[in-house]
């Protein structure tokens, strides 16, 4: 795909999580599909799906945790973009997209760790464990690493 081809590409609707536990520790997974990648909760939007009920969503299919389990403690109203790197773009979501347009809303869980059950739905990460934003940072893929130190430091994580 040539750079003009990817401009006309759109973004993908996708809502995220920031979970942190009582000390303010964020959970994150490490990629199946990309070991040393790890990321917080998230996904795409379905047709007609509310951002907050996709968040949710995400988050139980990707960790075991109902909604029931966490509580909404903040949102960042606006969505926030990002583009994938050129090359990624003709192997991510078929080709469709450009990047992602991400809703994101901060939730506590204070509830046991043997609750988390990464194989509650299709199986997205390896492990998981909980991190110091600033080792997030460090952690995440270079490409998503500017819309982290958005999130954490709207959210007063960094």
């Amino acid at each position: 795909m040539t750079p003009e081809d990817i401009a006309k590409l759109p973004y993908r609707p996708c809502a995220g999580v920031c979970l942190t536990n009582p000390a303010g520790l964020i959970w994150v997974g490490e990629r199946l599909d990309r070991p040393g990648a790890w990321q917080m909760p998230q996904g795409g939007i379905d047709k007609g799906e509310p951002p907050e009920a996709a968040a949710y969503r995400e988050l139980t299919e990707e960790t075991g945790l109902p909604a029931s389990a966490v509580t909404l403690l903040d949102r960042i109203d606006d969505p926030l973009p990002y583009d994938l790197p050129p090359d990624i773009v003709p192997k991510m979501w078929k080709g469709r997209y450009r990047g992602q347009t991400q809703h994101w809303y901060r939730m506590r869980y204070d509830g046991p760790d043997d609750a988390v059950d990464l194989d509650h739905h299709v199986r997205e990460f390896s492990r998981w464990c909980w991190m110091p934003g600033p080792d997030v940072l460090a952690s995440i893929v270079p490409f998503k690493r500017d819309i982290y130190a958005k999130v954490l430091g709207r959210f007063d994580l960094l």
